[in-house]
């Protein structure tokens, strides 16, 4: 069950995962210590393209047959074509909507010569998509701490296309596998001065038939270049433990270095 062993390591996506939403305008400290920043007025929207260097270690499978998983971030952007991640949050007042999307796309050739049989080639793609959305309310919102509780869906796509070529015929699979869980989470920002702040977030679902647990969390440390750019850095953690039909497994950890930049919008 190569294919599966391919796409389990795709979780390069790395997200859960979840890197959800971007920094927030940094508040102005008011004249008591203590009291509600200004930035719970009006909307607040924010974007965040970023990275996550993660490598993955687990099992996937199907049909009974299971493989481990053991790859790194180094092994996982050697088979890399393309992908795509992001954030993006939107705040009025109190209320918060966020956004996280991870894609990706990786490949793998082998050929091997077996005696008296000819060369075998295997060609496989692999796609992973990971969409989470959640909407929240700022539970505290102070000069010191801010703090949201939310609460939403994550929806997995798993895709691939695997190609054998023996001798005298080929082989081509394209199984693909969907699935959502209800997760629900939240966010703490503690500023640590004018241009500084940590972000820590994260969320655990998997409350239905086929996910038996689903979580992620992240550690995230801004700087303010200027005042509608952030420089994030940190570090994202995410696991799920899914099992769907034909006996389908993916349990996967993973885990790896973020970067990425926040576009304060408004």
């Amino acid at each position: 069950m190569k294919q599966f062993a391919v796409m389990a390591v795709a979780p390069l996506l790395l997200c859960s995962a979840v890197i959800c939403s971007a920094q927030q305008e940094a508040s102005k400290p008011n004249d008591k210590p203590g009291s509600p920043a200004p930035s719970s007025d009006g909307w607040h929207v924010d974007l965040t393209p970023y990275l996550w260097f993660a490598g993955a270690h687990g099992t996937a499978g199907a049909l009974g047959h299971d493989v481990s998983i053991h790859a790194s971030a180094g092994d996982l952007l050697s088979h890399f074509n393309m992908g795509l991640m992001g954030a993006a949050e939107a705040r009025y007042k109190r209320f918060v909507l966020n956004g996280n999307l991870q894609w990706l796309r990786i490949s793998d050739e082998k050929a091997v010569p077996i005696e008296d049989v000819g060369t075998i080639s295997a060609d496989a793609r692999m796609g992973q998509l990971v969409w989470t959305s959640k909407l929240g309310y700022r539970m505290i919102d102070h000069e010191k701490v801010r703090a949201d509780a939310n609460v939403g869906v994550r929806f997995w796509h798993l895709g691939q296309k695997l190609n054998i070529n023996f001798p005298a015929r080929s082989f081509t699979s394209n199984p693909s596998q969907n699935w959502a869980d209800i997760v629900i989470g939240g966010r703490v920002q503690l500023p640590m001065g004018k241009k500084t702040e940590v972000d820590l977030v994260g969320d655990v679902g998997g409350w239905n038939a086929t996910a038996e647990l689903d979580y992620a969390f992240a550690a995230l440390l801004g700087y303010k270049l200027r005042p509608k750019w952030t420089l994030l850095a940190g570090y994202g953690y995410q696991f799920v433990d899914y099992r769907g039909a034909n006996s389908s497994v993916f349990n996967i950890v993973t885990s790896g270095a973020v970067v990425g930049v926040t576009y304060h919008i408004k």
